[in-house]
């Protein structure tokens, strides 16, 4: 497939665990948020997500109105211990492999993650990424608003986001139908149907009966 698209999901797929959650697990150690509250909806917002019935500006609300007086540039530092103390723990190993394989052969690498781009430009950058298609956040003022800016790169706005990107940058000659895409969840499927080759990572339950039905490629990353 070289020269082609490599998509790839990033929460519970190239990583080991799920960024986004892991975020309000970071806030609460940090002191940031009342515990045992913010640890409840965390988890709620969690188990919606991967029932496929998560309201995504609900969640990013929650996820940054903790943070929302703080400045972008105290939130890049605040960042950077997050990285250290729970996303490159999650970096699977063989993650990075599959990402740089397709690097080798040529082709054109994109992060695709309904995680917000504050939390995953960083991440995207730790896999040698340059392309991220993410839900992007609103802001005034140098401060996020709590609001999504655009379509959240969720679901079938991830079909979307591509086709917008692609639009941008036709010089490519890259299609949606002669690209992969490997994720692990099945909020994706509307995106799993317009690529040529939909490979399931270490699938939900409801991806993996999918997958199954379907031929699709079932691979493990862990």
């Amino acid at each position: 497939m070289s020269g082609s698209l490599a998509l790839f999901d990033l929460d519970n797929t190239l990583l080991g665990g799920d960024s986004d959650h892991a975020w309000g697990e970071f806030l609460i150690t940090r002191g940031l948020v009342e515990a045992n509250a913010h640890q409840l909806s965390n988890d709620l917002f969690y188990k919606q997500y991967l029932s496929g019935e998560l309201n995504i500006h609900d969640y990013v609300e929650f996820t940054i109105g903790p943070v929302m007086n703080s400045s972008i540039a105290d939130l890049a530092e605040l960042h950077a211990s997050f990285m250290d103390q729970f996303v490159r723990p999650m970096i699977l190993t063989k993650g990075r492999e599959l990402v740089a394989g397709h690097r080798d052969r040529g082709d054109k690498c994109i992060i695709m993650t309904a995680t917000n781009a504050f939390i995953t430009k960083p991440i995207a950058a730790e896999f040698g990424i340059d392309v991220l298609l993410a839900t992007e956040l609103e802001i005034e003022n140098g401060h996020y608003t709590g609001k999504i800016a655009g379509i959240p790169c969720f679901q079938s706005g991830k079909v979307q986001r591509l086709e917008a990107w692609l639009a941008q940058n036709s010089g490519l000659s890259l299609r949606i139908d002669a690209s992969c895409f490997y994720t692990d969840s099945i909020n994706d499927l509307p995106l799993m149907e317009k690529v040529g080759k939909a490979v399931a990572v270490d699938p939900d339950p409801k991806l993996k009966q999918l997958a199954q039905h379907r031929g699709w490629d079932i691979i493990s990353l862990r």
